[in-house]
């Protein structure tokens, strides 16, 4: 059976459950008991004490209905699980590079007046435009306030999607958008760039001059919009690089690639490490992470300080990782070297267990989901030094046979 149709059939089966009372029971349980039209109401009142008018409210109010098909999504999402280079092979290809490039030369006013109001290069601001709607054709399909109240009302991110409909309200109250332009991802976010409606009300700038702030249309406002948000809200350091393919040696200190560890680019070039072509770093005290998404025979990057905005947009390592290196192709670097030989990757069951091992060994490593987060690879590497192995924190056969055994 075709996934979209046991998708279509789960979301029949949740709207005939939804009648249940245990059900609403649940739901309900970090509402003090509320019913959804109990809470409905209660969050009205509070979107009028946040200054949201009551005529907003009213054109918003046929879209905020609860959806048990949007909680079921958010309950069942699965993170990144991809080898690094098969998930960026895939969404920073060649078509969006080229692709990218034409749109930076189409919109070349927007873009040169947001590098200069805000400092990031049309690269950074491109690739993320890319790896979000894949240039505003993929933006998704649902009812914004449908989705953003159904998970204020679920218990697991209640109060986080309680302010983010809130902040829908506002951005209806500025005249940005009306309630059925609100069009986006089941998780509720919107436009070209996919803002949660608080970034799309805090950071939304109108660069085309029509007097509205509109992402999901509008390719100047979205340009000027992802560079202040990137720049205001995460903090990017104008000027600076934020990720770099180099070459290390294979004596390198493993442990010291981390990024949570920072060394001045000279002591990089101290160790070995050279740009991807072979030649010497600059000799300068630029701090810089050694980020080895796949281990040590795996692609290598400098991760400079600008990297904690790709992290800070998506906590995915494999997806930060893959939009700055898009943005580096889209910027004139040539492509990441592969690995002369293919990587083992531990099966989704086995990481798993390893995940159970190391929690067992003290360590926190977040869901023992089979997913290598960033949390796990620090507990790897803890192993990794504590059996002699290279630290490179990737998970390794060899590693969950010393862990099996308990020594």
């Amino acid at each position: 059976m075709r996934t979209d149709l046991i998708w279509k059939f789960a979301i029949g089966l949740a709207a005939i459950v939804l009648s249940s009372p245990a059900l609403a029971q649940r739901g309900a349980s970090c509402h003090n008991g509320m019913s959804f039209p109990q809470f409905l109401a209660s969050l009205k009142q509070d979107a009028v004490k946040a200054g949201v008018s009551q005529r907003a409210i009213a054109a918003a109010s046929p879209y905020l209905v609860y959806d048990q098909g949007i909680v079921n999504r958010d309950r069942g999402q699965r993170v990144f699980g991809q080898l690094f280079t098969v998930f960026a092979g895939r969404m920073a290809s060649e078509n969006r590079r080229v692709r990218g490039q034409q749109l930076i030369k189409t919109y070349a006013a927007a873009f040169a007046r947001a590098e200069k109001e805000y400092g990031v290069p049309p690269a950074v601001i491109t690739a993320f435009w890319a790896l979000e709607s894949d240039f505003g054709a993929m933006q998704g399909k649902l009812s914004t306030l449908r989705s953003l109240v159904s998970l204020a009302y679920d218990c697991r991110r209640a109060q986080m999607f309680h302010d983010e409909t809130i902040a829908a309200l506002k951005i209806i109250d500025r005249g940005d958008l009306t309630p059925a332009e609100m069009i986006g991802s089941w998780a509720g976010e919107l436009g070209q760039t996919q803002f949660l409606p608080q970034h799309y009300y805090n950071y939304a700038v109108d660069y085309d001059g029509d007097g509205h702030r509109n992402l999901l249309r509008s390719a100047p406002d979205v340009i000027g919009s992802t560079a202040n948000y990137i720049a205001t809200g995460l903090k990017w350091r104008r000027g600076e690089p934020w990720l770099q393919e180099v070459r290390v040696p294979q004596n390198l200190p493993w442990q010291e690639a981390d990024l949570a560890i920072k060394h001045p680019r000279a002591k990089w070039a101290q160790w070995g490490v050279t740009s991807a072509d072979g030649r010497a770093l600059p000799n300068d005290n630029l701090p810089a992470s050694l980020l080895l998404p796949m281990g040590r025979h795996g692609p290598a990057f400098l991760a400079y300080p600008n990297f904690a905005a790709y992290t800070e947009w998506n906590n995915s390592l494999i997806y930060a990782t893959t939009a700055a290196y898009l943005a580096t192709r889209i910027a004139g670097a040539p492509p990441m070297h592969k690995p002369s030989a293919p990587i083992a990757q531990l099966p989704f069951n086995d990481i798993k267990q390893l995940q159970t091992l190391l929690t067992k060994q003290g360590f926190n490593v977040g869901k023992i989901d089979g997913v290598l987060g960033q949390q796990s690879r620090t507990a790897i590497k803890a192993m990794q030094v504590k059996y002699g192995l290279p630290a490179d924190s990737w998970p390794t056969a060899e590693l969950l046979a010393r862990m099996r055994r308990g020594g």
